[in-house]
């Protein structure tokens, strides 16, 4: 038997799995990891305690299983969270623990910077878009301002699954739609790398090899075979960001088809067959030749479920699905509107439309009569709001897509994602898949042939019933929305002013 393995790193998970080319799934093995905040807008992950610690282990467990017994490991491929900035020596040895995508927003006055310096217009010009924190370029630069004895010893500047790929090749690589959000490093028109206007920040050398998702980058070392369990010289693709891996796991692979990824944060990938520079939604290239993305994303969901599931005490240690089942439960017993509450949760700021790395969150309405099942579904709520907001985006530029795949744990909650189309009124179809560690098995096996076409992925892939528009709520909820963005436009002067008071930023 044939098998791929895919593994994916997630925000607070890493999970692998053994596919054969029918897609069937024969083996899969998790573990949990934690995010490291050291200070107010910083997030971070270590590259060997986490990323290369997690894929080696969960490696070692599959080719364990009875599965890995039964068959022939063909090709190998890793996504993870992303763009990511780690900074390497020569001997690929992390010299700080990886700064995080979108979430992170430390590099404000460097994205500020460098949007002096180059302006507006010649940014779009380049990259296709205006910096913003999902740029991986500000990152390098506050490196290199904030920590000048790293920014000297970095031989290379790789994200999350370049990591892996260096650990189990030897060679430093990035595919082209992560290079995509090293804005302002990245040429978009030519598909390359350009530093010009950069050259005291940043030197080519320093940035990986490009290469797309699907290309060979090497095979499994002698060494890194002993530490993952792999046999040495199976075949290890450039990769992806996780969110690409996922949309191609649930089959969004065509033009128009656009993936809603329900995570710790919330992610959305427009397929296109050209890029479209914008100021708001970000535009790369996608996993495959010829194709690009228009990809919006939230700063907060899973993670702010979790953080009401605490301050509701509802955690009892009986695990993610009680605890979870317990939330719903609790939100259902209050109305489509949670009876006037209404939540801003951008907690950690907001990315799509806004961009706003100082917008925090806020709930009004609150009054004696509320209680906690109007909290809880006030949440659920306003993470859906958040969703439509950005979605929004897409309308703005005419870029509706034409079929939306919804993915991720966040579809488990149907208060998510039910309001989500009450308020756009766009269905959903919520894919049966494993996730972007499939994703990642089935790039692998386009790379190697055993997928003979991008089509050919969507036979692995089973869609559930869509999801329409429930007129009942519909129009409160798309009421509350007007409301929602009226209470971000009220709030954004004063959470910037009080940002820079608290935070001198």
């Amino acid at each position: 038997m044939n098998l791929f393995l895919g593994i994916d790193i997630g925000t607070f998970e890493t999970k692998g799995v053994l596919v054969d080319e029918r897609g069937v799934v024969w083996a899969q093995a998790r573990r949990r990891h934690g995010i490291s905040t050291p200070a107010p807008g910083c997030v971070e992950q270590d590259g060997d305690v986490v990323w290369w610690s997690d894929f080696a282990a969960v490696s070692q467990e599959l080719m364990a299983s009875d599965a890995a017994a039964s068959g022939t490991v063909e090709a190998v491929g890793c996504s993870a969270i992303g763009p990511c900035v780690l900074p390497l020596d020569e001997d690929l040895r992390p010299l700080r623990p990886g700064i995080l995508y979108g979430v992170d927003t430390r590099a404000t006055a460097e994205i500020k910077a460098l949007t002096t310096r180059f302006g507006e217009e010649a940014l779009l010009a380049r990259s296709g878009n205006l910096l913003t924190s999902q740029s991986g370029g500000p990152k390098i630069v506050w490196i290199g301002a904030n920590e000048p004895d790293v920014a000297a010893k970095t031989r290379w500047y790789v994200s999350a699954h370049g990591y892996i790929v260096a650990r189990l090749t030897g060679r430093v690589t990035m595919d082209h739609g992560t290079a995509g959000y090293f804005h302002p490093f990245y040429r978009m028109a030519d598909q390359k790398w350009d530093v010009t206007g950069c050259e005291d920040l940043i030197s080519p050398a320093q940035l990986p090899e490009l290469g797309w998702s699907t290309d060979i980058a090497g095979t499994v070392t002698e060494r890194a075979a002993g530490e993952t369990g792999l046999p040495p010289g199976v075949p290890v693709i450039f990769g992806a960001v996780d969110a690409p891996a996922e949309a191609v796991s649930a089959s969004v692979v065509n033009e128009g088809d656009l993936m809603l990824m329900y995570g710790s944060s919330t992610y959305m990938i427009k397929v296109t067959n050209a890029p479209i520079a914008g100021k708001v939604l970000w535009s790369a290239p996608y996993v495959f030749p010829g194709t690009f993305v228009l990809a919006a994303g939230t700063s907060t969901a899973g993670t702010l479920t979790r953080w009401v599931v605490d301050l509701l005490g509802l955690d009892n240690g009986a695990g993610d699905n009680e605890l979870f089942g317990r939330l719903l439960t609790l939100a259902g017993k209050s109305p489509p509107g949670s009876r006037g509450l209404l939540l801003l949760p951008h907690f950690s700021g907001e990315r799509t439309p806004v961009h706003d790395a100082h917008s925090r969150g806020a709930l009004i309405g609150l009054s004696l009569d509320h209680d906690r099942a109007d909290i809880a579904r006030a949440v659920l709520e306003g993470v859906a709001h958040s969703v439509a907001h950005a979605l929004s985006a897409y309308a703005a530029v005419g870029e509706l897509p034409r079929r939306v795949i919804a993915v991720g744990g966040g579809t488990k909650n149907p208060i998510f994602t039910q309001s989500v189309t009450d308020i756009t009124g766009l269905s959903q179809s919520i894919a049966e898949t494993d996730g972007a560690a499939v994703g990642d098995a089935a790039l692998a096996a386009f790379a190697v042939g055993a997928l003979k076409d991008r089509e050919s992925i969507g036979q692995w892939v089973k869609l559930g019933r869509p999801i329409e528009p429930d007129e009942a709520s519909a129009d409160t909820l798309r009421n509350d929305h007007e409301d929602y963005v009226e209470l971000y436009e009220t709030l954004s002067a004063l959470n910037t002013a009080r940002a820079v008071r608290l935070h001198g930023r």
